[in-house]
Formats: structure tokens, sequence, C-alpha cells
């Protein structure tokens, strides 16, 4: 990883007293001393820092590079806080999910300003498009895919009632029909209309597929938010956005176009095939699902990323945020928009999804 450019932050590097004190109670030892404090790169909606400690005395006693992570200035509402983020990554941990060791957490604001929890750091990159461009993608794809999907297994494996996560809702009896309502109320607050999304959502509540046993879902799960170190899985980062759901959210998220980052023909996270990424999924689930299952699910991400893009350009064009980020996004809804009524074309005559 590499460290971040300008931006807000809530941990300053310059008082690290009450920190370190935190720190050394939080995992039993004497002492623990901060060398290193720096903001690393990603993470538009929170903070992460990498943190190297020389912890005395305690079961951890020794150096040890960790992850402090926070929330940035601005934070979307939809997401987990910190605790409860860090209880959905401790209920993953337990199922022998690929994450980085949940070490602490705290509530409390007045430590460093915001509530914030603290893992070991991970080696590897989550640079989507240096993994998608990478020129050995094709010799160790497949594999990684496998691994990935065999990763997706072991979160799906966690089902409720959890007594760890009973903050989190479950989902209503027409899950899809909730999705498209929120869309839809996304839809409302765009200042052009878009039929051809209206259409998409049309499409969606026409075709909805049978229900799955309600699980775990990711909620982010695609290239970008995974570590890789030759060609290895070694964690899998960003669960803000973990919900109960249908499993096939998170593999439909994973192969909508959107996220392949140019490698179209690579359908499974711009990485290898979609038979690869179920091999590893189906090899591990007590329910295995088909490719043809997961054309439903990667239209809904279609949409569900098309009215995300639009509601960050309003931000842009009515909310006052003056963001060239912002507004470019703004720009993309045409582009998923389009993924959508391509792929449904594909499927009323009878022909595989792009």
């Amino acid at each position: 990883m590499t460290m971040a450019a300008s931006r807000p932050r809530t941990l300053d590097p310059a008082n690290l007293d009450p920190l370190q004190r935190w720190l050394a109670q939080a995992v039993d030892a004497e002492r623990a001393e901060i060398t290193r404090a720096d903001l690393l790169s990603g993470g538009a909606v929170q903070e992460n820092w990498r943190i190297d400690v020389a912890i005395s005395g305690g079961p951890r006693a020794g150096s040890q590079a960790l992850v402090l992570r926070t929330d940035a200035v601005a934070r979307l509402p939809m997401s987990l806080d910190r605790p409860r983020e860090f209880a959905c990554i401790k209920a993953a941990h337990a199922a022998d999910v690929l994450v980085a060791e949940p070490i602490a957490e705290c509530a409390e604001k007045s430590v460093i300003g915001a509530p914030f929890t603290v893992q070991r750091l991970l080696s590897g990159t989550a640079q989507a498009r240096r993994i998608t461009r990478d020129p050995k993608l094709a010799e160790y794809g497949p594999a990684l895919a496998r691994e990935i999907g065999g990763q997706l297994a072991r979160i799906h494996s966690i089902r409720p009632p959890q007594e760890t996560l009973t903050f989190l809702p479950l989902p209503e009896p027409d899950a899809v029909g909730a999705a498209v309502a929120e869309m839809r109320r996304a839809l409302d607050k765009a200042s052009e209309p878009r039929p051809a999304l209206e259409y998409v959502l049309s499409w969606l509540l026409a075709h909805k597929p049978a229900s799955r046993p309600v699980s775990l879902v990711h909620g982010d799960f695609r290239t970008g938010n995974y570590l890789i170190e030759d060609g290895r899985l070694t964690g899998i980062l960003d669960w803000e956005f973990c919900h109960w759901g249908d499993p096939r959210e998170d593999l439909g998220w994973f192969c909508a176009r959107c996220w392949r980052f140019g490698n179209d023909s690579l359908a499974a996270g711009g990485i290898t095939t979609r038979a690869d990424l179920l091999e590893g999924y189906n090899a591990i689930s007590d329910t295995p699902i088909n490719e043809a299952e997961l054309a439903f699910w990667e239209i809904l991400g279609a949409a569900r990323w098309a009215a995300i893009a639009l509601l960050q350009g309003q931000r842009f064009l009515t909310g006052g945020e003056r963001s060239l980020e912002l507004a470019l996004t703004g720009l993309m809804p045409a582009e998923m928009e389009f993924d959508a009524l391509e792929a449904i074309a594909a499927l009323e005559a009878g022909r595989p999804i792009p």
C-alpha cells in the first residue's frame, strides 16, 4: 500500500500518547510505543492508518505492525460504524475467513476523536487496475478465483441467528423488491429522468428468482477490496456494508462488468471465468450455485452501482460538494444502464450474458 495524499484526518500523529496508553491496556501490555503512524491510501469512507508499535510485556510483546481504522470526515449513512463492522470481522475470523486478525476496538471518541478498531496489518496489494493488468494474471487468475470463491462460501456459511450480530436487521421477505424500492428513491433525487434505469428496475421486479437461505453478505466484495501477494489471496477488506441477505448478491456484484476494470472477457472480477469462481465456491458451500443464476444478480449489481453513482453525481450537482471525483462518478450511470440492458437482451435472446 502507498501513502495517501492530503485529506482530512481524524488521528493526529503529533498526539499519540492517549492512543499508546489505550493500546497498552487493550492488549494487556506494560507499555505500547507507536514508532510509526502513516495514513494509507484508499478507503473513501474510512481512514486506515498503519501503526507500528513496540509492545513491552503481555501476550503480544515485541514489534507489531497494525492497522487502525476509523471514520473519515464524511461517512456514508448506509455503512456500518466501526464497532459493528468489527463484530462482522470477528464473526468472519471465527469462520476461518481470510481477514486481518481483529485485535481491539474502541467505541469512545476520547482517545483519538472518533471510534476506531485495530487489526493486524496484512501484506499485499488491493489496487484493482494493477491486479487486472498484471502480466502474470493468466497464470494465477483461475486459482485465485477458486480461492476467492471458497472464501465467499465461508462468509455465507454464517447464518442468523448470531448472538454477536443482532444489530444487523433481517432482510424483508421480498429482498429484491426492497432493493429496487431503494434504487427508485435514488432516482427520485435525480435532476434528470433515467428511463433506461427505470426499465431495468421494472425488469428486475418481473424476474425475481426464488429466494435462498439468508446468510451474511459482505456487501462490496470485488476486485479492489481484497489483497493479493505473489498471486495468492492474503486478506479480504472493507466490511462496512456487511448485512444479512441472499448469498448470490456477493457473487453477482463480484462478476458485474463494472468491477472487471476493463477485462470484460474475464467475468469473475476481471481475473478469470465465472466457472473458476463457482468451482471454488461450490467445493465448500452447502448450497451450490450455478452460473445461470448469476445473470440476475449481475444485472442487479449494475443497477445498484448506477443508482449509487447517480447519488454521488447529485452531491456534486445540487449538494454543493465541488469534487472532481463526484462529478466524474455522476457520468457513470449511462455505462451501467448499457451493461444491464445488454445483459437483459442476451438473456431474452437465449444467449449467455456478456
